[in-house]
């Protein structure tokens, strides 16, 4: 049966072997926007992707890559994000919403001197793994360009900002639609498939020396720093841009609508149902089947359609589950069969067999052999 921590280090593979130089990588989650398009009372970082908050599932990913405990910039009302990662990030508070430049400004006097690279991100990207931030950090390190940014390729009605690129294949500008709107070459800015995604890794010295030059915009909330105004910023002074496509499009995915929260997490299923197809688990149905974040199974195990297995549930070898299921934080033996049942917060021998109705510390066993 694969641990949980086995899963995390081959979903981001062999990323241990790309952080091998003595520069040191800070990453700052950008953690502070309320997601009002959400129309809720929580955060939306806290809405949940594959059974675990969205900013748990990027933080993680940043913990893995970076040498030092993650910087999550947060507002107002963080307090949810706070409770969440206490004792294993630094917070930065930014009290006024002053876009995401501002954000990244907040976290300079935790970070200044303490690193030689800093990768600056949303906290709202849960499908971003470890794996591409260090492949980030490792061409900012190896091409001297002072940013290097994650792109995708991407379809021309995107809302995303596009990537323009020089002759010689540099990264020039970073251009917004609304702003691309407003150009005389409109079409020929809109019809490019490069979008940004907003990941960036800077050369912190040069990040620290600049940020404060950043221009300060008319945005629709008010006056804000765009983050993307470092590109400029490093153009007009000669420095090197480089940009570099992600080998998934999927870990560019973020959520500030509920409807951008269907899109990830069908694409979150996506990754982890591949997974465990490719490590000896038969998923019947994969459109069909839900499986989370935290949930282990075992080799041969068969998973029939309309399954959820939920939280911290661990799945033994050769066991058949469902179809019409849900498991949440239970412990299956192996060999076992679970059948339209529930089956919550309690541990199934080896060889057991649940069929139809509710198992779990409450309630008896309507049909245990």
């Amino acid at each position: 049966m694969f641990s949980n921590q086995c899963v995390t280090r081959q979903l981001n593979t062999e990323y241990c072997q790309l952080n091998t130089t003595t520069m040191s990588l800070a990453v700052v989650l950008l953690a502070a926007g309320h997601g009002s398009r959400m129309k809720s009372k929580k955060q939306k970082i806290l809405h949940q992707v594959g059974g675990k908050p969205m900013v748990q599932h990027i933080f993680e990913a940043a913990e893995t890559a970076a040498d030092h405990p993650p910087a999550l910039v947060i507002g107002v009302g963080g307090d949810g994000v706070k409770r969440l990662l206490d004792g294993r990030a630094a917070f930065v508070l930014q009290t006024e919403q002053m876009g995401t430049g501002h954000a990244t400004m907040m976290a300079q006097p935790l970070l200044q001197g303490r690193s030689d690279q800093v990768l600056v991100t949303y906290g709202d990207m849960p499908l971003l793994t470890a794996v591409t931030m260090q492949k980030l950090a490792a061409q900012q390190r190896e091409t001297g360009a002072v940013i290097a940014m994650l792109t995708v390729w991407g379809d021309p009605d995107s809302a995303f900002g596009r990537v323009v690129r020089g002759d010689d294949g540099r990264a020039l500008e970073i251009v917004e639609v609304a702003n691309a709107k407003r150009r005389d070459n409109a079409a020929e800015l809109l019809a490019i498939r490069e979008l940004n995604v907003g990941v960036y890794c800077f050369d912190a010295d040069w990040l620290w020396a600049n940020i404060n030059k950043l221009p300060l915009r008319q945005a629709r909330s008010g006056r804000e720093y765009y983050l993307t105004d470092m590109v400029e910023i490093a153009v007009q002074q000669g420095k090197k841009v480089t940009a570099i496509l992600a080998d998934d499009a999927d870990e560019g995915l973020g959520a500030g609508t509920r409807a951008e929260l269907v899109a990830v997490e069908k694409a979150f299923r996506r990754r982890f149902n591949a997974h465990w197809l490719a490590h000896g688990v038969t998923l019947v149905d994969p459109e069909t089947i839900y499986i989370d974040a935290g949930v282990t199974i075992g080799q041969d195990t068969v998973i029939w359609p309309n399954t959820f297995l939920q939280g911290e549930t661990a799945v033994g070898a050769d066991c058949i589950i469902g179809p019409n299921s849900l498991i949440r934080d239970a412990q299956i033996g192996a060999g076992c069969v679970v059948e339209q049942a529930v089956v919550e917060g309690v541990t199934l021998a080896a060889g057991q067999r649940v069929s139809g109705g509710r198992y779990d510390h409450e309630s008896a066993a309507t049909a245990v052999d």
